[in-house]
């Protein structure tokens, strides 16, 4: 499909299928935010290294291959190509298209991921699957970090035979 000007086809209400498997938040993904969130409680660490490096390889999963799409064009390329062109350099499901002065790249979901201006180069921009990957795992990571200080909290009062140091 061939974009042209501002308004984008691919915004009519049909959604086109992605390229990409949808993701959840699994159980034992769940669990293993929450083992790493119970760490980090007990170090009084939020969002430890591990829970980030996990993050970070599920939000990979949904997220485009931008370096390869960066790879597959130069500024020659941007410079003489059209639009049709973009589209068959960048390949199915990726979209392109010019606007003043600019390339706008598009993943399969419609959502805009890579922008190249001259003088400025390539801008990454996330997409709506990154963001929902970043929400509910960071959502569970909370909830689960909560409940841990919480425990550890109330553990605390315990040693202390009972003795509220708050009141």
């Amino acid at each position: 499909m061939n974009i042209t000007g501002v308004a984008k086809s691919h915004h009519a209400g049909i959604p086109k299928p992605s390229s990409k498997k949808e993701w959840k938040l699994s159980d034992s993904l769940r669990e293993q935010i929450a083992g790493y969130a119970r760490e980090d409680a007990a170090q009084n660490v939020y969002m430890g290294n591990k829970f980030l490096a996990l993050r970070k390889s599920e939000v990979a999963k949904v997220a485009p291959d931008r370096a390869a799409l960066m790879g597959k064009v130069d500024m020659k390329t941007i410079r003489e190509a059209d639009e049709r062109r973009l589209h068959l350099l960048f390949g199915e499901p990726y979209e392109a298209e010019f606007q003043s002065g600019a390339v706008h790249v598009y993943d399969g979901n419609g959502d805009e991921v890579l922008t190249y201006t001259a003088g400025v180069g390539w801008h990454e921009k996330e997409s709506k699957a990154e963001t929902q990957v970043h929400g509910a795992m960071k959502a569970a990571y909370f909830d689960a970090f909560r409940a841990a200080r919480q425990e550890i909290n109330a553990g605390a009062v315990e040693m202390q035979g009972g003795f509220d140091a708050r009141a």
